[in-house]
């Protein structure tokens, strides 16, 4: 599956598509692209690889987890130092039209790009947990456009405004930690709070404590809202981030110990169950 997922790599440096294209490479040799610009935003998420990227005559050295953001007009280029590891990375176009559209619909979906273009910050790491959701919803995307399902275009269109709302969102909490989530209900916070922490302990104890309630009254509140208990739910975000995090060439032992699963028999039993 992983496979069909893969594009060949190609020097083309221009958009065929209107609005969007995102590509999912994985090359062994890698010839480069001469030093360009673009007239549209260009997103990489790094993987793997031994890189470094020139932006505007600066260097810079890549790590596995690296976010970039190339805005029109920006000359760039990318240095392979050694072909010893894959280079893996999603690349992300999106044009400046469509990019206006989305402004007028929230300015939440510009922020970065906005950010950007004043800051001249253009790289932005991402830990394991962040780097498997953001491969998450790439995956989605790219297997949703290899569909041929009802609602495919809609869908997509699903897709990428997602995406981009959720690279603005974790790079304005990235830039903003201290800011409060008061207007959120006490299901919400459970929500984030179990994104955020997948990768450690969770319980239903550990939850009540966090949030100062009884556990009986999370569990109910938890149950009302979404259908199935926080165990569950908590399995199946595990399950999910494990798949998307093989699909990304993780080994199945690494996998589920980085996604909080304790023991490979419970994680066998899990995906057995589901």
């Amino acid at each position: 599956m992983k496979k069909n997922l893969q594009t060949a790599f190609s020097t083309r440096q221009y958009m065929l598509e209107k609005h969007f294209e995102i590509y999912y490479y994985s090359d062994s040799h890698f010839s480069g692209v001469k030093g360009h610009t673009h007239d549209y935003y260009e997103f990489y998420f790094f993987l793997e690889g031994d890189i470094s990227m020139y932006i505007e005559g600066n260097l810079y050295e890549l790590t596995p987890g690296d976010v970039i953001l190339i805005p029109p007009g920006v000359a760039h280029h990318l240095i392979l130092r050694s072909e010893n590891t894959p280079y893996r990375r999603f690349v992300f176009w999106i044009s400046q039209e469509y990019c206006n559209l989305l402004l007028n619909l929230s300015p939440d979906y510009v922020y970065l790009m906005q950010r950007v273009d004043v800051t001249k910050r253009y790289i932005y790491h991402y830990d394991a947990l962040a780097l498997n959701t953001l491969q998450s919803k790439a995956f989605q995307l790219i297997e949703e456009q290899h569909s041929n399902r009802f609602g495919k275009s809609a869908k997509i269109s699903l897709c990428v405004n997602d995406l981009i709302l959720h690279l603005n969102r974790t790079i304005y909490e990235m830039e903003h930690p201290n800011t409060p989530h008061e207007e959120q209900s006490l299901y919400q916070k459970i929500m984030t709070y179990i994104e955020d922490h997948l990768d450690e302990e969770l319980s239903l104890e550990q939850l009540a404590r966090v949030f100062y309630v009884n556990k009986y009254h999370v569990a109910h509140v938890f149950k009302e809202n979404l259908g199935m208990s926080i165990h569950q739910f908590i399995t199946k975000k595990r399950l999910n981030m494990c798949r998307d995090a093989i699909l990304g060439q993780t080994s199945i032992g690494d996998a589920y110990l980085m996604c909080g699963v304790k023991a490979y028999s419970r994680f066998f039993r899990a995906c057995k169950k589901a």
